[in-house]
């Protein structure tokens, strides 16, 4: 049944609606089947298949071994594999807030699951400046279920140990080893940096050597510190919203790191989306009406996590040293800490690194821009270098108000 799919190659449009035909036992006989690629992240392919006669659908997403957004960039086609068993993992731990999966395929490294398309990507809902008032509830929830239910105070050991082995992520790990902690904090040759931003990066932060020291503890920690199954790219571009329904996907970054780093990235890019309605939104009630509700989900994220975070602690820890009182305190306060130092990583390393954001690199005025990309630099240093004293969404609120109650008008 295999015919042309029995090795593998990179499929285009007209390849995957054949696979789906030919390969997959989803569609009834006689399906008129089309197939649209419209993948728009940094590695993969993904393509929807549509029946025209039922207007079923599915999404088929395929691995390549070169990055789209660098043939620089080599990666492993087993990502594939990881993702799948992720997706099958999530939905058992947070079910309804992941896409259904249906099929891994380790020949064509490619999976099949779900389509989301009565869903939107969330940066492109926040760039039209909409809002979901549900989404804290949600991303706080998948959180919980996903990072406290796979580290060692739940866990048996031995078995959290032989899952940290099947999810071993080398290419995708060493990806964000350099391109969250290392390039961001010199002037790598691979930096896209936008000519206004040079200089104020180079006095800001490459010759900041408190900083490097303590970005050097971080990148250390994360290639070290093997807590909690953690989505890996957890942010606006990975999530799928409705006004009632949040749905995580791409899951291919997942290894056993520290928890804090998928709160981090939730955070960094709610505020990437405040500094982008600050600099861009014209009309001035509007805009801090956006600007207010983008912080009050920055608090409720922060806030929910530890609430839920704690009681299911107490519910579900059972490692005895775990229950020892005050110990689910401390172990929360340091992924809190984490989360705080994600938060200016990735708010750096968008604007300096290889891969941006649309919400800043996307605004058209140069000076806006200019504007935009200084202020995320600088509260990415102040999350990074003042995390101890962050404790609550309260602490993470008050660092962007301060920052931007500094800075210029607009």
């Amino acid at each position: 049944m295999r015919g042309k799919y029995s090795e593998y190659f990179t499929m285009n449009e007209s390849d995957a609606a054949d696979y789906a035909a030919t390969q997959l036992d989803m569609f009834s006989e006689g399906a008129s089947l089309t197939c649209k690629e419209i993948g728009d992240g940094n590695l993969n392919y993904v393509f929807r298949v549509v029946d025209a006669h039922s207007g079923q659908s599915i999404i088929i997403k395929q691995a390549g071994p070169v990055a789209r957004i660098s043939a620089d960039i080599f990666v492993s086609t087993d990502r594939n594999r990881i993702e799948s068993q992720i997706l099958k993992l999530q939905y058992e731990l947070a079910p309804g807030l992941v896409p259904q999966f249906y099929h891994y395929d380790p020949v064509m490294n490619c999976c099949v699951m779900e389509d989301l398309s009565d869903h939107v990507i969330m940066r492109k809902a926040l760039l039209e400046y909409r809002q979901f008032p549900l989404f804290a509830d949600h991303i706080s929830k998948f959180m919980v279920n996903t990072l406290l239910l796979t580290s060692d105070v739940v866990m048996d050991h031995k078995a959290k140990k032989d899952l940290v082995k099947s999810f071993i992520n080398p290419d995708l790990c060493e990806i964000s080893e350099d391109l969250v902690y290392t390039e961001p904090f010199y002037d790598c040759p691979r930096n896209d940096i936008f000519g206004p931003t040079r200089e104020f990066a180079k006095a800001f932060l490459w010759e900041d050597e408190a900083l490097l020291l303590e970005t050097a503890k971080l990148k250390f920690e994360f290639m070290n510190h093997a807590q909690s199954l953690l989505h890996g790219d957890l942010h606006s571009g990975s999530i799928f919203v409705t006004e009632d329904s949040t749905k995580i996907i791409d899951p291919e970054f997942a290894f056993f790191g520290p928890a804090g780093y998928d709160v981090g990235n939730v955070i960094a890019h709610l505020i990437f989306a405040y500094v982008n309605a600050d600099c861009v939104m014209e009309d001035a009630p509007a805009r801090e009406a956006q600007k207010a509700w983008l912080l009050s989900s920055v608090r409720e994220v922060i806030d929910l996590f530890r609430e839920k975070f704690l009681s299911a602690f107490r519910e579900h820890a059972t490692d005895r040293s775990a229950k020892i009182p005050g110990f689910d305190l401390y172990y929360l306060d340091q992924i809190i800490q984490d989360a705080s130092a994600v938060v200016g990583l990735e708010l750096v390393r968008r604007i300096l690194g290889l891969a941006h954001v649309k919400d800043i690199a996307g605004i058209e005025d140069d000076m806006a821009r200019a504007r935009a990309e200084k202020l995320c630099l600088q509260m990415g240093k102040a999350f990074i270098m003042d995390r101890s004293g962050m404790k609550d969404g309260g602490d993470f609120v008050r660092a962007v108000e301060e920052h931007m109650s500094g800075a210029s008008t607009r």
